[in-house]
């Protein structure tokens, strides 16, 4: 599986900008990767209380379609995010689109501080399988919690893809929780951060990530926009669990109904609280 990282900066409340970014960049990968992954929310920017009614895009709106459109002419894949309208309901939401179109859609369930009071936060993990390796999405604040990425652990993800908007002084914070979540997991882990300056003099941290099934660390990015290439070798699983397998040992499962599609997704609903 070829990853290429995106780290870029973008443009808050600016899509159109964002999208003509996007649309480049994955115009120029390279030949032989399956897939391209981009910071969090970087098609819209993140919304204020101000536009994001007029910000927000529903899945089949003009900026995925657009997108649809160069991932068939590139035949890759594409993990990128936006902020989801859904009949008046808003969401924080990273889709993977491949050339058959939206293969997986996922909405962040850990909502940042004050995040909560723009959108809501959604009620389940989701795993696909893409070119042979099951895939599950992380946004931001979720890979702070060790049962995000253990849900999606349980539904077979292999690689978990982390859309990103960590800013500074935070950027130890995903180091450290990428890490944690590939080695308790086993599995590999990605993310991609957005560098540059943000709404409320806010400053990005950049820091793209790849982790092993060991917790090795096979790349980090600075703190200025980049692209990296990097070939994951899938069979390192296998041989992470070969003495201990953290799955098969564990002493307890997550709760959640499980359900599995005719389309080979796999998900767990999200208990309520209340």
């Amino acid at each position: 599986m070829k990853l290429e990282l995106v780290q870029m900066a973008g443009r808050d409340g600016d899509t159109a900008y964002n999208l003509q970014r996007t649309l480049e960049a994955i115009a120029a990968c390279q030949d032989d990767t399956d897939i391209l992954i981009f910071p969090e929310s970087l098609i819209t920017g993140f919304p204020s209380p101000h536009n994001i009614a007029s910000l927000a895009e529903p899945l089949n709106g003009p900026s995925l379609s657009a997108l649809q459109q160069v991932v068939r002419e590139r035949d890759v894949a594409v993990v990128v995010g936006l902020t989801e309208n859904d009949q008046g309901h808003y969401y924080n939401t990273s889709v993977l689109i491949t050339p058959d179109g939206i293969a997986l859609s996922y909405r962040k369930t850990h909502l940042w501080v004050g995040e909560g009071e723009l959108v809501e936060a959604g009620d389940r993990y989701t795993t696909v399988e893409w070119r042979g390796v099951r895939i599950g999405l992380l946004i931001c604040y979720d890979c702070e919690f060790p049962e995000s990425a253990r849900a999606l652990a349980e539904l077979g993800a292999e690689l978990l893809l982390i859309t990103d908007g960590n800013m500074q002084p935070y950027g130890f914070v995903h180091r450290t929780a990428v890490a944690a979540r590939a080695q308790e997991n086993q599995v590999f882990a990605a993310m991609v951060n957005r560098v540059g300056p943000g709404i409320d003099e806010l400053t990005f941290a950049g820091g793209s990530t790849v982790v092993d099934p060991f917790g090795h660390l096979l790349f980090e990015a600075g703190q200025e926009e980049c692209r990296h290439s990097l070939r994951l070798d899938m069979t390192r699983i296998a041989s992470a669990r070969q003495l201990y397998d953290y799955q098969a040992d564990r002493r307890f499962a997550l709760p959640g109904e499980r359900c599995r599609h005719a389309d080979g997704r796999r998900e767990l609903l999200i208990p309520s609280c209340a």
